[in-house]
C-alpha cells in the first residue's frame, strides 16, 4: 500500500479478525447495524440537500460518484448503490473487502470495492462528489492528515461526511464500558478513548483541509426504546459532521 498511508496496522488487524461477522445482525457489528438507519438518514439528507436531489424518487443519487472510505462490509455502500449512485468502497482490511464483494454480489449490486487506502486513491487522481468516512477517523494514524486526504478526493463543491466519537466521560461510559465491557457487543480494546475526537477538533481539521463545515449532529441512543435518533443538541457521544470542499 506504499510508505505513505493513514492506516494503523494494529487497528486494521482488529477489524480483520471480525470481518466475517459484518452482516450478522447479532454479531460483533450489532451496534453498527442498530446505528446504521440513523446515520444513513443523516448522510442521505445532507447529500440530497447539497445536490438538490429528491429522496422520494426511485434513484435520487443517479449520476453522483460516492466514495466510502473504511467501508467495512458495505453497510453504507450498499444503500448508496440502491439510491442510484456510482459507489466505490475502500478498506485497508482485505477481509472486509472480500465480505463486502460477496454480499454485494448476493444482493445484485454493482459496487467497486477496493482493498486500498485513501492515499492510494489520491495517487490515482480519482475525485468524487461525496466522500464518506464513518467511524474510521478515530482509528487512523494521523487524523488531520486523513481528513486532508479525504478532502483531496473531492471535486470542488464536493461533500465530505464523517462520523466519530466525542472524547467525553459520556462516550467512555457508552462506547467502552457499555458496548465493550457490559453488553460485550465488541471485543475489549476495539476503541481507545484517547483517540476519540471532540467536534471542535474535527471542525478545525476540516477547516485546515479546505472543507467548510456546514452541518453537525449527534446520534443519541435511547435505552428505553432501544433505538438511535439524531440530535441537534447532544453531540456528547456519537456525532456526524458535513463539510463542503472549497
Amino acid at each position: 500500500m506504499g510508505a505513505r498511508s493513514s492506516i494503523d496496522p494494529a487497528e486494521i488487524e482488529k477489524f480483520e479478525a471480525m470481518a466475517a461477522e459484518w452482516w450478522d445482525m447479532e454479531g460483533k457489528f450489532k451496534p453498527l447495524h442498530m446505528l446504521n438507519p440513523t446515520r444513513l438518514d443523516y448522510v442521505t439528507g445532507q447529500i440530497a440537500a447539497e445536490f438538490s436531489r429528491d429522496l422520494s424518487g426511485p434513484r435520487p443519487f443517479e449520476g453522483l460518484r460516492i466514495l466510502d472510505i473504511g467501508c467495512g462490509g458495505g453497510l453504507m455502500a450498499e444503500p448508496m448503490a440502491r439510491l442510484g449512485a456510482e459507489v466505490t468502497g475502500a478498506d485497508a482490511a482485505d477481509g472486509n473487502i472480500a465480505v463486502a464483494r460477496l454480499h454485494a454480489g448476493q444482493s445484485g449490486l454493482s459496487i467497486d470495492y477496493r482493498a486500498t487506502t485513501a492515499e492510494a486513491l489520491v495517487d490515482e487522481n480519482l475525485t468524487f462528489d461525496v466522500v464518506m468516512a464513518l467511524e474510521i477517523v478515530e482509528h487512523v494514524a494521523d487524523p488531520q492528515d486523513f481528513v486532508a486526504t479525504c478532502t483531496r478526493l473531492l471535486r470542488p463543491g464536493g461533500v465530505l461526511v464523517m462520523s466519530t466519537l466525542n472524547r467525553t466521560p459520556q462516550s467512555f461510559g457508552a462506547a467502552i464500558i457499555g458496548a465493550e465491557w457490559v453488553m460485550r457487543w465488541l471485543p475489549r480494546g476495539t476503541h481507545d478513548w484517547n483517540r476519540f475526537i471532540k467536534p471542535g477538533e474535527l471542525a478545525a481539521m476540516f477547516d485546515a483541509a479546505g472543507a467548510k463545515v456546514v452541518d453537525r449532529a449527534g446520534m443519541v441512543f435511547n435505552p428505553v426504546r432501544w433505538s438511535w435518533s439524531l440530535s441537534r443538541r447532544d453531540l456528547s457521544v456519537n456525532y456526524l459532521m458535513t463539510g463542503i470542499r472549497s
